[in-house]
């Protein structure tokens, strides 16, 4: 969950909790221009299931009881399912630099609805966030980060949320740097 503290830091929300979209949007416009950058929406299937193979083959190599080996077919079969949806509330965003596809992140916007227990509310899900290998540790995962807090923003959506391998100390240690904080745990025992 990334919270308004994380993004105080960047001059984007204020002492009273209210935020600038116009700082936040020239905060990020002006990091892209001065790396030649865009981070723009995208249904190219075929290029985000190519993007995929990084963060898939890591999930494998953790985990390989529960992940498949990449599979470029049915992993873009997948998104173009997910893409052709009208219904579906995923967004995917394509970084490129100088026309070249560097990364991506798909995002969904969830809604929780009220019950016996809980208040209904909105937050953005982060599902996937890929940069191919030599592009990693650029700052570009940041700059993906950066379009969904401008997203949530714009629509009004206060929370972020999502969820990594613990095993992927990478994505612990870069989604801690980028303000999330744990509010939940994910806990199981095998019985086999």
């Amino acid at each position: 969950m990334i919270t308004y503290e994380a993004i105080r830091g960047r001059g984007v929300v204020e002492e009273s909790g209210s935020y600038n979209k116009k700082i936040f949007a020239h905060v990020t416009e002006v990091k892209m221009e001065e790396l030649n950058m865009e981070v723009v929406r995208s249904t190219d299937s075929s290029t985000i299931a190519r993007l995929n193979k990084a963060v898939h083959d890591l999930h494998y190599s953790l985990f390989p009881e529960y992940f498949k080996a990449y599979n470029y077919e049915e992993i873009n079969q997948f998104f173009q399912k997910l893409m052709a949806d009208n219904t579906s509330n995923h967004y995917f965003y394509l970084l490129h630099e100088s026309g070249q596809a560097l990364g991506y992140i798909l995002f969904e916007i969830k809604q929780y609805h009220e019950s016996a227990f809980k208040k209904s509310f909105k937050s953005i899900y982060v599902h996937q966030l890929s940069i191919i290998k030599e592009s990693q540790s650029k700052g570009l995962g940041t700059l993906l980060m950066d379009k969904v807090c401008e997203f949530a923003l714009e629509h009004g959506i206060p929370k972020i949320e999502l969820d990594y391998w613990v095993n992927n100390e990478t994505a612990g240690r870069f989604y801690h740097k980028q303000g999330f904080k744990k509010y939940r745990e994910f806990l199981y025992k095998d019985l086999t």
